[in-house]
């Protein structure tokens, strides 16, 4: 038997080596700012400990920032749940199906209703469209008596506070990544204000040597 006979037809004597050597060079490639080598510069250092931070901030601080947007969120529609109330209401005026300022279902109408402390209120608030003058109608009120809209239901809630945190991490990111790509802008036209003053220093001597 000789070296070859585990390998399959097709293969390539070397190529899983090729492979290996092809990635620890893309490492060395993605790595070259935090690798000691005569090219890079002060400049360079800077940029890539800008870019870690960046990485960390984005992660762990829009993690956090999510986490607590979410639970801020949860809390105040929980807060929602538990200081709106519904309560029975009389249509004072007619809500006819082409209602202006409506949607197709729901349409502002004047209310009447009892308030917690007993007065009679009349109020603006939507109500489907249709109904009459004088028919009975469920509206929502706070614990002052001031109409308000249906709070969100645990799984609405917990939807919506979801989106909330997604919305807060992602603005931290843009933020984070904006500020990054400002510094990484500045720090370029430094670069090539320094390659351009040592030009003008080596520039001359290299055309007397090739002239």
């Amino acid at each position: 038997m000789n070296g070859t006979s585990g390998r399959k037809p097709g293969d390539r004597p070397g190529k899983p080596g090729r492979t290996r050597r092809a990635r620890k060079a893309r490492g060395r490639v993605w790595l070259w700012r935090w690798r000691g080598n005569p090219l890079r510069r002060h400049d360079d250092v800077v940029e890539a400990w800008l870019l870690l931070v960046m990485w960390a901030v984005i992660l762990v601080g829009g993690a956090l920032a999510g986490t607590l947007a979410a639970r801020a969120a949860d809390q105040e529609f929980a807060h929602q749940r538990a200081d709106r109330h519904p309560v029975a209401a009389v249509l004072v005026t007619d809500v006819p199906q082409t209602a202006n300022g409506g949607d197709a279902y729901r349409a502002p109408a004047k209310v009447r209703w009892t308030a917690p402390d007993g007065t009679v209120r009349t109020g603006r608030t939507l109500v489907e469209t249709g109904r009459q003058s004088g028919t009975k109608v469920t509206v929502w009120q706070n614990g002052r008596g001031t109409l308000t809209t249906q709070p969100p239901g645990p799984a609405e809630a917990r939807v919506e506070a979801a989106l909330f945190g997604a919305s807060a991490a992602l603005a931290l990111a843009g933020l984070v990544y904006g500020g990054t790509a400002l510094a990484r802008w500045r720090l370029d036209r430094h670069r090539y204000e320094q390659w351009g003053a040592e030009w003008d220093l080596i520039g001359p001597r290299w055309d007397q040597k090739t002239g």
